[in-house]
C-alpha cells in the first residue's frame, strides 16, 4: 500500500509543477470612477526561469489599454505611460497597485459598475500571454488608494 501511495504522489509531482509553470495572475481587481475610464490591478508571478516582460493588455472593454505608472517630479506625483513594459524577473512577482504600476482602461466601450466582469489579455511576449478576468470593486482598498496618496481613475479621464 506504501509503494502505490509514494508511486501515485510521485506521479501527480510533474503535474503540481507544470501548473505553475509560466506566469500567474493573483488578486486581480478593477476600479472605475467615471464613465469613461478604469484602472485594473493585481500581482503578477513569474514562475520561470526567465525574465518576462508584460509588454501589453487588451480587452474589449475599452478603446485602449495601457500599462502606467506614477512618478514623482519636483515632488508632484504624475502618471504616465509606461514604454518598454513591466519586467518581472524569474521566480519573482510584481505588483500592479494603486498609486503605482497598473493598467488604465481609457475609454470603456460600455458603463461598468460593482460586481461587472470582464476579460483582459496580458502580452508577455516570449513568455507567452494571459486571458484573466477582474472585477469591479471600487470599494476595494488596498492601502495604495487615492485617500493614501494614490491617484484614482477619474483623474485619467483627460487621456
Amino acid at each position: 500500500m506504501k509503494t502505490i501511495t509514494l508511486t501515485a504522489f510521485a506521479t501527480m509531482l510533474p503535474l503540481a509543477a507544470f501548473a505553475h509553470d509560466g506566469m500567474h495572475v493573483n488578486d486581480i481587481y478593477a476600479r472605475s470612477a467615471n464613465p469613461m475610464t478604469g484602472a485594473v490591478f493585481m500581482q503578477l508571478e513569474n514562475h520561470r526561469d526567465v525574465m518576462c516582460t508584460l509588454q501589453g493588455v487588451s480587452s474589449d472593454v475599452a478603446e485602449r489599454v495601457e500599462l502606467h505608472t506614477h512618478t514623482e517630479e519636483d515632488g508632484v506625483m504624475k502618471m504616465g505611460k509606461i514604454e518598454g513594459g513591466i519586467d518581472i524577473p524569474p521566480h519573482e512577482a510584481h505588483m500592479l497597485k494603486r498609486g503605482s504600476d497598473h493598467v488604465m482602461l481609457l475609454g470603456l466601450t460600455r458603463p461598468l459598475k460593482d460586481g461587472d466582469t470582464f476579460d483582459l489579455t496580458l502580452d508577455f511576449g516570449d513568455c507567452g500571454s494571459e486571458t484573466v478576468s477582474a472585477v469591479l470593486d471600487n470599494e476595494r482598498t488596498d492601502g495604495h488608494g487615492a485617500e493614501d496618496g494614490g491617484t484614482s481613475a477619474d483623474e485619467h479621464a483627460d487621456h
